[in-house]
């Protein structure tokens, strides 16, 4: 069975089609947690009886409604972390707990007891810089630094833990009294999406009943925060009303609407708060559909008493809260208390692992197309670049390379020897980069199926069969990435003897991984789908993208013998990603609003641990104009993934396609990339090393300048170089912030004289202009350059 053409590309229309996804009113948890907690349940802490161990302390909390014992663990971790895992005291079964994002054996620190009430604990580490508050009645945490309350848990009473339980027919037999949440009679569990969950035709049916589980968190005097992609949102996220949330949920969405919180390609749940003073974050280890309310109360002055001529007033700090709700595991979270910014990104990356140091290769400029034709079109554009004097690293394949969408094959008519082709490339220095997709055709004689139908390697329905789905080759079954033998048996196929055709100088592309199923739920897989350990897809949806570029990264490492370093890009990921390879923000569009939301989309992968990061360089869908395209290019010659690509059904764009000015102005964007080169890489091995970002918003900079804090128009390339992309049509004018100094040096014509106070403005020679000027570059002491 063939993919449709309409699936071929997922959307006929560029705007996406918001009726194939769902929004909070039509997600069974959302509505359920919203409507218990309405009625204001309680948890207490039974601190009576805490356990003291030299790795953790642990108590019970019970809610007043089911009378059911949690278990709560606090750990506390080197770097001044904070770790709270909530669970049930004895499930019917195991709970999922996400494995193998956290780098290694946690560095632990012994909690010390000081001094509380009655009804309170107080934990420290043994420097007592930091204190862990918890309450007993109602159950809350509060995270003290020098007698400042930072943040709390709980402090709204927003916890919620569904047990699991006997399914129906069991519980019919057995008499079974299970606890379910309040008021969920027979007659609207189907409301309440408790047993089966149903989004237009499909039906999705829950062997253990509802387990979804949520908490709230309260930053004091925060009201910057920043993180949880993947979304085409602002850098600074943005409150959430009723029945809106950031939802976390990795999908296929092509053309996917800017300004929104749906879920995309990625999901990392990692949550950063910035002020004066101080930076924390929240990361809550959790792999299953996830959604984020935040609401933030700026700070107010209330009139106490009028005496005199003058009131008295009372300054309140602004306090922002944040609903994290997921549908199952348990509750994991560790809490990075900073209190710089280096200091969260070193917390973060002692975590989950810091970037991945790349080949230098990988940091120049990568062509790309679905799809270039054949070999002869390769030579071709490769010879174009030489022949209009353009530098360029990489050229890429999409599945049309492959015989019949069959990974690990070539077209034996457009492709008939892919290692001449790659010597071709090899003579000038050149790379190759194929896509290996994590679907795979349902085909005997296909030797990639028939050995992992032989083994046991796919995802499994329900009933314990291979699951099946639509994507590009037609019927195919989803290898299982979450079970170790797959990914040890995957990387082995990188090997030169399996993948025939293939040379050292090939690397490779992972899409559609998110999974991607064509006529699936949301064009994903079911949720009652089976992996390894007979854990639901629901458990680990999120994470299924994050384990294929592990395997793959593996292989590549595996094949060189470990001589050289992996190149991987993947269009899915999660928390700790970044230790595998690149991402990119996947099908945008080429539309001026797309070039502009790639940037807070881009710094916000950054300080979410993803330094190895871009966007599709004139946009993926559609034709861009020459203007366009060429702001795009001078914008990615500043990005740390720089990647021109287009969809099929559009025409071609090569650098030298749109007239001899316009080749010139994106050939001295290009070269330019390549003058920053020992600049970036000096850059990757910083992050790869300590942690701070590649591409950073002004606040990590200026941490203590509020004015940076929402600034995402702009952005400091490592320590030493501000970037400000024009990102507006026919622009003949850009105004540039400038922070941290009174006084700058700045050009216009030849010279400016000095200019005061942090924002600028220059004008092109030209009425037209600006195609002359790059992104405008400003060095560590302001000197304005430019060209």
């Amino acid at each position: 069975m063939e993919a449709t053409e309409k699936e071929k590309i997922s959307v006929e229309d560029e705007a996406v089609d918001k009726t194939i996804f769902r929004d909070c009113s039509k997600i069974a948890f959302y509505r359920r947690q919203k409507q218990q907690l309405s009625k204001n349940p309680t948890y207490q802490a039974l601190l009576d009886a805490v356990t003291t161990e030299p790795d953790r302390t642990s108590f019970q909390i019970v809610s007043e409604a089911t009378k059911v014992p949690l278990r709560v663990e606090v750990y506390g971790i080197e770097k001044n972390i904070f770790r709270l895992k909530i669970n049930e005291e004895t499930p019917l079964k195991p709970r999922y707990e996400v494995p193998d994002v956290i780098t290694s054996k946690l560095g632990t620190v012994r909690m010390v007891s000081c001094s509380g009430d009655a009804g309170s604990l107080i934990l420290t580490d043994e420097k007592g810089d930091l204190k862990c508050h918890i309450s007993a009645n109602p159950f809350k945490i509060d995270l003290v630094s020098q007698d400042e309350t930072v943040l709390s848990i709980n402090s709204l009473g927003q916890l919620y833990f569904e047990h699991l339980q006997v399914p129906h027919k069991q519980r019919a037999t057995k008499g079974n009294q299970e606890s379910v949440p309040a008021d969920s009679s027979q007659e609207n569990q189907e409301d309440l999406g408790l047993w089966e969950e149903t989004f237009g035709k499909f039906v999705d049916v829950k062997a253990n009943g509802p387990s979804s589980v949520g908490l709230d968190f309260s930053f004091h005097g925060f009201e910057y925060l920043y993180g949880i992609p993947q979304h085409a949102e602002s850098h600074q996220l943005k409150n959430t009303g009723d029945g809106d949330a950031y939802r976390l949920y990795n999908l296929d969405v092509y053309g996917y609407q800017i300004h929104d919180k749906m879920g995309i390609y990625g999901s990392v749940p990692y949550l950063l708060a910035h002020k004066q003073g101080r930076t924390v974050a929240v990361f809550w280890l959790n792999a299953s559909e996830t959604l984020v309310e935040i609401n933030t109360e700026p700070a107010v002055e209330y009139v106490l008493t009028q005496m005199g001529p003058a009131a008295a007033k009372q300054k309140v700090r602004c306090q922002t809260d944040v609903h994290w709700m997921s549908e199952s595991g348990i509750i994991d979270v560790f809490l990075l208390t900073g209190p710089t910014p280096s200091d969260i990104f070193k917390q973060y990356s002692s975590l989950t692992g810091t970037q991945a140091m790349p080949p230098l290769f990988s940091l120049g400029y990568h062509q790309c197309r679905w799809n270039y034709e054949d070999e002869q079109d390769v030579k071709e554009v490769d010879a174009g670049f030489d022949e209009h004097d353009i530098p360029y690293d990489v050229m890429w394949l999409d599945i049309e390379h492959t015989e019949d969408k069959k990974y690990f094959t070539w077209d034996k008519k457009r492709f008939a020897n892919p290692k001449r082709m790659q010597e071709l490339l090899r003579s000038k220095r050149r790379k190759l980069v194929v896509i290996s997709d994590p679907h795979i055709k349902v085909d005997p004689d296909y030797s990639v199926y028939a050995k992992a139908k032989e083994q046991g390697f796919f995802v499994k329905n329900p009933e314990g069969g291979d699951f099946e789905g639509i994507c590009w080759p037609g019927l195919s079954s989803y290898l299982d990435f979450t079970n170790p033998k797959v990914r040890e048996w995957y990387s082995s196929l990188f090997a030169f003897p399996v993948y025939q055709g293939s040379t050292d100088i090939l690397f490779i592309w992972n899409d559609m991984n998110e999974p991607s199923v064509f006529r699936g739920p949301e064009l994903t897989m079911q949720k009652n789908a089976v992996h390894y350990g007979n854990w639901e897809h629901r458990e680990l949806h999120n994470i299924y993208g994050f384990y294929q570029q592990m395997a793959t990264a593996e292989g590549l490492i595996q094949r060189s013998k470990g001589k050289e370093r992996p190149f991987v890009l993947s269009r899915s990921f999660f928390a700790g990603s970044q230790k595998y390879g690149a991402v990119w923000t996947g099908d945008n569009t080429a539309e001026w609003n797309y070039l502009k939301i790639s940037i807070p989309m881009l710094l916000t992968l950054s300080v979410s641990g993803i330094s190895f990061c871009g966007a599709d360089v004139g946009g993926f869908i559609g034709n861009p104009e020459a203007e366009l395209l060429v702001r795009w290019y001078q914008a990615g010659a500043y990005q740390p993934f720089f990647r021109g690509h287009a969809t099929m059904n559009t025409k071609r764009r090569e650098p030298w396609l749109f007239g001899e000015e316009y080749t010139r102005l994106i050939r001295e964007a290009i070269r330019e990339r390549y003058t920053l080169l020992p600049y970036l890489y000096s850059l990757f091995y910083q992050v790869h090393m300590s942690s701070d970002p590649v591409m950073r918003p002004l606040w990590v900079e200026f941490p203590d300048d509020v004015e940076t804090f929402g600034v995402d128009d702009e952005y400091m390339l490592g320590s030493a170089l501000l970037v400000h992309p024009v990102t507006e049509p026919q622009t003949t004018m850009a105004s540039v912030f400038l922070p941290g100094s009174n006084e700058v040096r700045a050009i216009t014509d030849i010279s400016y004289g000095k200019v005061q106070p942090a924002a600028f403005t220059y004008y092109a020679k030209t009425s037209t202009l600006s195609l002359e000027k790059l992104s405008l570059s400003i060095a560590d002491d302001w000197e304005v350059h430019i060209r």
